[in-house]
């Protein structure tokens, strides 16, 4: 006998709130509808393997199907089944508190993707997108099959069923307007994308296998084929095993299984394996890294007991990690809530900690087993580590034993090793121990090569966040500074207590600096007339260290107080009194002679620098070839 009911929710206007609420993101039926198929059937299993059910299991796979005759999509399982009590009180009494909680809570805010998932109320969202919904089903206690209709409003039919056998499929009768969940690319796409790695084989259609041609057949003869089962989905993924069970190609085929269009093999991998005090899994990829912090991100899935969340793991992940690629699977991450209620959730804090310090464990790792292939490898992942120290107090404490600071010259330190290496020839007047880098080796050559005759080392430091970096360093490690090798001349780059003796009296000094000034006419430079090695260049180029890294930390956020980041660039232009050509601009009584030997001189030490450019570049072009006339 057929009986009618109306399903208890406490608020009769759940469904088309459903509907509506869930709009923009209607693609996740499919996933909840298969994310309880496989709950039926991992119970079931486990129910199987304690005795307490008496039933041949066989092999049990979960079937899409789609009928585009009837417009129906079908979500077949051979799970526990249900008898009539079963759907009466899992489907039709919907009176817990989530229900009122959703309504109030969520009805008045933007779209969340999962909010039904996480209240329970997976199986509803089957409405988002069907006119009418059936379930055809049967217990494996071997009670009557049950058939239960209903169509998308508080009224439903349920009457004895005809299935045979235990399990249950849902058949999803699709409203017109999401016609395109009848289409099977669309279904793949779907099932790729939230259930590619679920623990229970999915079907979706046949594929045409070929065989082995049989012995003695001909050469022109074609290899026999057969229809087999079409598994969409690989139910043991690398990370749900334990480390001793894979090899590195393992690793590398998984990658390849994420990442398909990903032709470039990771750097390295960390498998992550907690059981307490919370549960996670998973395996984190470094790939080869480019400077652009951005164009990384959002490359990690995030899954709860392998079923697909999202991709976005900000908040779960620490952000410096964000750039890797790989998967995290953890049943304590809650699904489907807000990024405030993830920043503030007691277990993602502790996850985000762990996975801090099991990615800086394996770095330390890395390097003590192999320092030669992670020096090759530095600058492939530096800015992930650099950001890293950037932004995690506690990955920068570790970070001394793995984060490495290399020179032009092609050698590798970690922060000890350079300290040591340099404490004695860099340590100025003060006690400080000055750090000298360059952003760029070919731009600033003449810099760096005026520092290393000295007998100073020069780091090569060229990320786009190196100047935060370094802002961090100089307050957390004790006396130490870094100044670029173009912030001052040579002689003065590390200050000593001596002093070059003066060729020139204060008055002449002051003559030059205010001729050359007159001569140069421009308001970017202030000229600093002083004592150099007679061998030093004659005119060069600086750029105050303070000055220029407040601009580069504004130009990559941060740093731009005082409004610095407004600023136009400023630069000293630093003459060598002690220079021989210096010498005789200064004994030059030919003024016009004077004026162009100061404009050619001071457009050379622009030109080293790249400074020199438009009107300026032509006319001296054009004056250098007037001189070798």
């Amino acid at each position: 006998m057929a009986q009618e009911g109306k399903i208890n929710v406490a608020v009769e206007n759940i469904f088309p709130l459903i509907k509506k609420f869930l709009y923009s993101d209607h693609e996740i039926f499919l996933r909840e509808l298969v994310s309880n198929a496989t709950d039926a059937t991992l119970k079931l299993q486990h129910l199987a393997r304690i005795g307490e059910a008496g039933v041949e299991l066989g092999d049990q796979q979960i079937e899409i199907k789609i009928d585009k005759e009837a417009k129906t999509l079908h979500i077949i399982d051979q799970g526990l089944g249900m008898s009539e009590e079963e759907v009466q009180k899992y489907i039709n009494e919907v009176a817990f508190s989530g229900a009122e909680e959703f309504l109030e809570k969520y009805k008045d805010t933007a779209k969340d993707s999962g909010i039904i998932g996480h209240f329970g109320l997976g199986f509803y969202s089957a409405f988002m997108v069907s006119s009418q919904v059936e379930i055809l089903t049967k217990s494996y206690k071997d009670t009557p099959a049950v058939h239960w209709t209903c169509d998308g409003s508080p009224n439903y039919t349920i009457e004895p069923g005809t299935k045979e056998s235990f399990g249950t499929e849902i058949i999803l009768h699709i409203s017109e307007e999401d016609t395109e969940f009848l289409d099977e690319n669309r279904i793949k796409e779907l099932l790729n994308k939230y259930n590619k790695f679920m623990p229970v084989p999915i079907k979706f259609g046949t594929k045409t296998e070929t065989l082995e041609k049989p012995e003695g057949a001909k050469e022109e003869d074609a290899a026999p084929t057969q229809e087999v089962d079409n598994i969409i989905n690989n139910p043991s993924p690398a990370w749900t095993k334990q480390p001793t069970e894979l090899e590195d190609a393992d690793y590398k085929s998984f990658y390849r299984e994420l990442y398909p269009m990903q032709f470039e093999e990771p750097l390295f991998h960390i498998h992550l394996n907690v059981d307490y005090p919370f549960n996670l899994t998973g395996i984190l990829y470094f790939p080869k890294m480019t400077q652009d912090l951005n164009v990384q991100k959002d490359r990690i899935q995030l899954y709860q007991n392998q079923v697909y969340v999202t991709d976005n793991v900000e908040g779960i992940v620490p952000e410096f990690l964000t750039m890797l690629r790989g998967v995290i699977d953890s049943p304590d991450i809650p699904l489907n809530v807000s990024r405030s209620y993830l920043q503030a959730d007691g277990a993602v804090k502790k996850i985000s900690s762990y996975i801090t310090r099991k990615v800086a464990d394996k770095l330390t790792s890395l390097f003590n087993d192999d320092r030669k292939s992670f020096e090759e490898k530095w600058n492939d992942i530096k800015i992930v580590i650099e950001y890293g120290m950037l932004s995690e107090d506690k990955f920068f404490d570790k970070a001394d034993k793995f984060a490495l600071y290399p020179t032009v010259a092609g050698s590798y330190f970690l922060w000890d090793e350079l300290i040591e290496k340099i404490k004695a020839t860099q340590t100025d007047k003060d006690g400080k121990t000055v750090v000298l880098y360059t952003s760029n080796k070919e731009v600033q050559h003449s810099y760096i090569a005026a520092a290393t005759n000295k007998g100073y080392e020069v780091l090569l430091l060229d990320s786009p966040i190196i100047s935060h970096l370094m802002q961090k360093l100089e307050s957390s490690k004790e006396n130490v500074s870094f100044v670029r090798v173009d912030a001052e001349h040579a002689d003065n780059l590390v200050k000593k207590e001596e002093e070059q003796i003066s060729k020139l009296s204060d008055e002449e000094k002051e003559t030059l600096q205010k001729t050359i000034t007159e001569t140069i006419a421009d308001s970017g430079y202030t000229v600093q007339v002083e004592a150099m090695s007679s061998d030093a260049a004659p005119f060069m180029i600086t750029q105050p260290e303070f000055m220029r890294r407040m601009k580069e930390m504004q130009a990559t956020g941060g740093g731009g107080m005082m409004g610095f980041g407004n600023m136009p660039d400023m630069y000293n232009l630093v003459v060598n009194g002690n220079n021989d050509l210096v010498q005789s601009i200064v004994n030059e009584k030919d003024k016009t002679k004077q004026a162009g030997l100061i404009q050619q001189g001071v457009d050379l030490a622009k030109l080293s620098q790249g400074l020199l450019k438009g009107e300026k570049l032509t006319e001296f072009v054009n004056r250098s070839y007037g001189l070798i006339k």
